[in-house]
């Protein structure tokens, strides 16, 4: 007499794993349809069956750039699929379903900034339209003016550019380091020349969810801070393909959470990270928590599971998502770009436990909007930062302080633009008493 019920229990377990290897086969290629007769609402017609040891969804092992794979992906609702008739003839079925609207950004999301004194250049990553703007350090939009044109763009699917969040520039020659934050897993690198839909002269593979970058230029090792699980890996300055770290910092000792910004003092030895402050250890159910902001400060060739030497934490701090971050080698000055508190705020070097920054930038007349990366110009006495909110960048004199204009400004969007801050959007739900969209970025 149970029986019966244990064959429901069977075959409710076999539908949920086919519609589970349903979904996940059907992120890498299109279904195979079958034709039938139009019910005027979508139907699942074909199901594949991934094989039972397939622990992940992956793409499939063509000799292809993951941009590319990521921009086949998005064309499959806008192609044609072929498909076979119930007779075994095969046809060709248009699926082409045009959306009725679209929301999107159309504008650049400037993530980070890098000033190149040399070149006299200001370099802007794109995490929004996946590109490289590079300008002149002197270009100053007016306000009756839309925006200012970069005098070279890196754009396309030959650069593998994808949801970049750091940069790095070479002070001598000018080569542009371009690290990506979700789904590319690398570094990418260009000369100071390249322009347009070009391939890196090199990339290097780093751990997902890669964040920052620093250089320690005497030593020639570069500096990779990765969010989740919270680590930093140190490679050469030249490494490249999937070469290995000479060092990982990384462990529960170390006071990484959530890991963003990082900076090097090349002349003191030291190295210094903000941490966002929530932590959790994903083997672990329930180990989640939130900690306060942080810069955490460790000897300059830490490894391991070391602990930081001191930290700079609590309320008088005003760290606020903070971002990016820049060390004045002269005055020992932390520069920390204060996103979601939509300041940048100065530190010294030496500061520890809950203390105020010596100067905040903040206000009104500042033009800051999510600012997420900060750059020192030392030859020309200026820093620039990146503001996410507005696309636009934006430099102020070195000592700047309180609520002041910008020096300068570069705009990539009509004046009192605010960017949807677009980033990685994985789900929609529409609000039907208020007619609104709910987007979690």
């Amino acid at each position: 007499m149970r029986a019966p019920g244990k064959r429901r229990k069977a075959t409710l377990a076999v539908l949920i794993a086919s519609a589970m290897g349903f979904f996940c086969w059907a992120l890498i290629e299109p279904p195979e349809l079958s034709v039938r007769q139009s019910a005027g609402y979508p139907q699942l017609v074909s199901v594949k069956q991934l094989p039972d040891f397939a622990d992940l969804c992956e793409w499939p092992s063509e000799d292809k750039s993951s941009i590319t794979r990521l921009e086949e992906t998005r064309q499959f609702e806008l192609q044609q699929a072929s498909v076979y008739a119930q007779n075994g003839t095969a046809t060709t079925v248009d699926v082409t379903r045009p959306p009725v609207r679209t929301i999107r950004d159309t504008y650049p999301i400037y993530s980070s900034v890098a000033v190149d004194p040399n070149f006299d250049e200001v370099i802007l990553q794109d995490n929004n339209l996946w590109a490289t703007a590079i300008f002149k350090r002197t270009d100053n939009t007016p306000p009756n003016v839309p925006f200012t044109e970069p005098q070279r763009l890196i754009k396309g699917a030959e650069t593998d550019i994808q949801f970049n969040n750091g940069l790095y520039v070479d002070p001598k020659i000018g080569e542009i380091y371009s690290i990506e934050s979700d789904t590319g897993d690398k570094i990418v690198m260009f000369s100071h020349d390249s322009i347009g839909n070009v391939a890196p002269v090199r990339h290097l593979e780093t751990p997902h969810r890669g964040y920052g970058i620093a250089v320690d230029e005497e030593r020639q090792e570069m500096f990779v801070s990765v969010e989740y699980p919270p680590q930093v890996a140190v490679y050469r300055k030249q490494a490249s393909g999937k070469e290995e770290p000479l060092r990982v910092l990384m462990g529960d000792n170390t006071g990484l959470h959530a890991i963003h910004g990082i900076a090097v003092d090349s002349k003191n030895k030291l190295l210094y990270i903000n941490n966002w402050g929530n932590f959790s250890n994903f083997r672990v159910p329930g180990s989640g928590k939130f900690n306060p902001p942080s810069i955490t400060v460790y000897p300059i060739d830490a490894k391991g599971d070391a602990a930081p030497i001191r930290k700079i934490q609590g309320p008088k701090t005003q760290m606020n998502w903070p971002a990016a971050m820049a060390l004045n080698p002269d005055t020992q000055d932390l520069y920390v770009a204060n996103d979601v508190g939509n300041s940048i705020l100065v530190f010294k070097a030496t500061d520890q436990g809950d203390v105020a920054p010596t100067r905040v930038i903040k206000g009104e007349k500042t033009a800051l909007s999510n600012p997420t990366g900060v750059s020192l110009d030392m030859k020309n006495r200026e820093f620039w930062v990146a503001n996410l909110g507005n696309s636009s960048a934006t430099a102020y004199p070195l000592m700047a302080s309180g609520n002041v204009a910008p020096a300068r400004i570069i705009r990539s969007a009509p004046l009192g633009y605010k960017s949807t801050k677009f980033g990685k959007t994985e789900a929609v739900a529409y609000d039907t008493k208020r007619e609104e969209y709910l987007v979690p970025n």
